[in-house]
């Protein structure tokens, strides 16, 4: 049923939680799974003066090695696991770059902290806004 399985990964407590019940998953169904990092360039989100502007290239540059280090971890996990895993980093906007990757796939996990009142509107929800969006069947690990 369920063949190919798109992990959106952030590196976090709650990200590793929703990835080992991936994974368990995955392995119960002999399935091949593909974790996403999502780099979101600071550039965007923060005013960036020209007198900063390397400062800005380093703060991606340290922010990229977040997330092959997050996307390393995962596939280590993987592999002790015995599932097959591929992994990237990506370039974009979270929700928008999980959605459109989740067409490719059978079935989505992620890992959502369940925010609510005003953690939930100042620090919005990825998940959240994933699931407004996709079309591909989505497993939601409710993070302790």
């Amino acid at each position: 049923m369920y063949k190919n399985i798109l992990m959106p990964i952030d590196g976090s407590p709650c990200s590793e939680q929703a990835v080992r019940h991936g994974l368990e998953l995955a392995k119960a169904l002999s399935a091949k799974v593909h974790f996403l990092y999502v780099l979101e360039n600071p550039a965007q989100a923060i005013w960036i003066t020209p007198e900063s502007v390397p400062y800005g290239l380093e703060l991606l540059e340290d922010l990229k090695r977040v997330g092959e280090e997050a996307v390393g971890k995962a596939l280590n996990l993987a592999r002790e696991m015995g599932v097959e895993a591929t992994g990237e980093v990506k370039e974009g906007l979270p929700v928008p770059t999980i959605v459109e990757e989740s067409a490719r796939h059978d079935l989505l996990v992620m890992g959502t902290h369940g925010r609510t009142g005003l953690d939930k509107l100042l620090l919005g929800s990825v998940t959240e806004g994933v699931l407004h969006r996709t079309k591909t069947p989505t497993l939601v690990v409710r993070c302790r």
